[in-house]
């Protein structure tokens, strides 16, 4: 019996249902939910090559274009299903046999207040220029969070937004600005070819799915030169880790050049981890860094870029700054008891000083 739309449309219900990020399907094998970090096999039937080929089908049956699977590659792109949600699709072989990997993306795009997330990101979005990453792991809720900050300027500012994604996952309604989605292969031949177009499209706010290479990582930067805000993600852990990640994309002669460029026009990076939190919730601890003299002297080379956490610390609570380092975060949360001081010490980059704090609190 085939493997229905209607199928697929009860699975993802039932990820829904219990909160999962992920749906992991494999050949001759229960599907499993992503639920709060662990993989979660569900009582249902294994599934066989035919059930697995009827959903490649499912997935690929809206595309212009439909690719192919074969033994050697792999394809990635976005499924809605009417009234329920969006799903972001990776399918893959291994050993002969057909995995898949389905993303769960709300149909609604959530707000800053519903993720309970610092005021100061509204702020940062709403800024007018500059180069603005979100940072973290597979998984963070790095989508999440740029989209959030995408629809907070889609609120408060009559601007023209532009978007480059692979695949698209959020949809936006717009409000008080234009917002133009383009999909990297159907829009658009790649990042850096849709985002040379962008200059020319009038955009006031650009937001690059992610910056993947030293072509894109120049372009966004030019733009943000030329006055415009520009938002991307990375996968990289901290603040630290994202400056040099985007530094080593460049040859060694090229390095000073974009430190300086860098220094004059990155504007803040929001890192994000998930954390295990109180009654089988998950929450978000960020590191979120707005640059100042300092963190532009630890960029362009004349200090080091060690330093940065330091400098950030230091201006948690001030006007002028308003970051906060992941330490710090981490012990909001536990203090506010959103997280337990077991997670809270597994986290935190020393325990040892958590402890004092704590002593000292």
């Amino acid at each position: 019996m085939a493997f229905t739309l209607k199928n697929l449309s009860s699975l993802v219900a039932a990820a829904i249902e219990h909160k999962a990020s992920d749906i992991h399907i494999r050949q001759d094998e229960v599907p499993c939910l992503r639920i709060r970090g662990d993989l979660i096999p569900i009582q249902t039937k294994n599934f066989s090559q035919e059930d697995m080929k009827n959903i490649v089908e499912i997935l690929l049956a809206n595309q212009e274009n439909p690719q192919v699977l074969t033994a050697k590659n792999e394809i990635d792109g976005a499924y809605s299903i009417p009234d329920v949600c969006r799903l972001r699709y990776n399918i893959f072989t291994y050993f002969g046999n057909i995995g898949i990997v389905l993303r769960v993306i709300n149909a609604k795009v959530p707000n800053l207040t519903e993720l309970d997330f610092p005021r100061m990101l509204g702020k940062i979005a709403l800024q007018k220029r500059g180069l603005i990453l979100v940072t973290g792991a597979t998984g963070s809720g790095k989508s999440t969070t740029l989209a959030a900050m995408i629809d907070h300027i889609n609120e408060n500012s009559a601007s023209h937004i532009l978007t480059i994604e692979d695949p698209i996952e959020y949809t936006y309604q717009q409000k008080k600005s234009r917002i133009s989605q383009r999909e990297v292969g159907s829009d658009t031949e790649d990042f850096s070819t849709g985002l040379r177009a962008a200059l020319r499209q009038d955009p006031d706010v650009i937001s690059i799915g992610e910056m993947r290479d030293p072509i894109t990582a120049n372009i966004a930067l030019k733009a943000a030169e030329t006055g415009h805000t520009v938002f991307s993600t990375l996968h990289t852990t901290n603040t630290v880790t994202t400056i040099g990640r985007i530094i080593s994309m460049f040859p060694a002669h090229e390095q000073p050049e974009v430190r300086k460029r860098l220094a004059e026009n990155l504007y803040a990076i929001i890192g994000q981890r998930m954390l295990p939190g109180r009654n089988g919730k998950v929450v978000i601890a960020q590191e979120i860094m707005v640059t100042s003299a300092g963190i532009r002297d630890c960029i362009s080379g004349k200090d080091d870029l060690n330093r940065i956490p330091q400098i950030i610390s230091q201006g948690q609570g001030k006007s002028t700054n308003g970051g906060q380092t992941f330490d710090q975060h981490i012990m909001f949360l536990y203090q506010k008891g959103f997280i337990d001081k077991e997670v809270a010490m597994e986290a935190v980059s020393s325990q040892s000083d958590f402890i004092q704090k704590l002593i000292v609190e």
